[in-house]
Formats: C-alpha cells, sequence, structure tokens
C-alpha cells in the first residue's frame, strides 16, 4: 500500500517547528540521542539537521511569528525513518537511558509496512522511530 497515488500539491516534508520549554535540553537530545545536527541560522535561531529536513525549535513563549495558533510544548507525535536498524536504535536508546515505551511494534507507514519502536522527547512529544526493513517482521 502506498499513499499518495493520486497527484498531490504537495511533493514533501521540507522543515516543521517545534515548540520547547529549553532549547539546550532539546539539542542535546536530539544531538545525543539520535544523532541529529544542530545548525543556527537567521540571526541566531536554532534548528536540528537530519537528511534532507531540519526542525526549527521555538521556545515556549517566545516564538517567531507567523506561529501555530496555540504553540504549546509536547504536543507533537512525530515519525523519524532510520538510517541504521531498529536493533540498533533500541540499543543507542538503552545506552542513553532512554525508556522505549512501546515496540518493537508492526506499523504502516506512507510507503508501506515498517517496524517502529516509542519513546518520549524530553518535552513529552512522542516519537516513532521506524525502520522499513520487511525482513524484520516476523
Amino acid at each position: 500500500m502506498v499513499i499518495g497515488a493520486r497527484h498531490a500539491l504537495i511533493s514533501r516534508l521540507d522543515h516543521l517547528v517545534l515548540t520547547v520549554r529549553d532549547l539546550d535540553v532539546t539539542c542535546d537530545f536530539y544531538r545525543r540521542v539520535l544523532g541529529m545536527q544542530e545548525i543556527t541560522f537567521g540571526g541566531g535561531r536554532r534548528a536540528l539537521a537530519f537528511g534532507n529536513q531540519k526542525i526549527n525549535l521555538h521556545l515556549a513563549g517566545h516564538e517567531f511569528e507567523p506561529k501555530a495558533e496555540r504553540a504549546t510544548a509536547g504536543s507533537a507525535d512525530l515519525c523519524f525513518v532510520l538510517e541504521g536498524s531498529l536493533d540498533d536504535a533500541v540499543t543507542r536508546l538503552g545506552v542513553e537511558k532512554v525508556p522505549v515505551l512501546l515496540g518493537p511494534a508492526d506499523r504502516i507507514g506512507a510507503l508501506g509496512k515498517m517496524r517502529s519502536v516509542y519513546l518520549r522527547d524530553p518535552d513529552g512529544n512522542l516519537l516513532e522511530l521506524s525502520s522499513y526493513d520487511i525482513e524484520s517482521f516476523s
């Protein structure tokens, strides 16, 4: 099953914005646990880069305009596709003492079957780490 078979107006996601309570804590978590790169742009704004995408960061109460109508730390639910194996990601989570909330579990993503684990970032956002490696299915 592939979602988006009809001609869509949108071709890809370039970036998204997370509202966070503490920029330093957030950047440390995403760098250390998920291997993202912290970048600074546009007069000191901070973001997390990975692949061809980025996550712009807004400090709660000091968001940049325009912003979401109800910008709130901890309200996101994000799914990231892994570069490596799910087993390697789970091992890294253990080393970093980040609890796995659920998984590994079979899921259906935008490109079909995948296997996922779930965790939370420092703001309480739900993060899903997924692999399309169908050999991992039982």
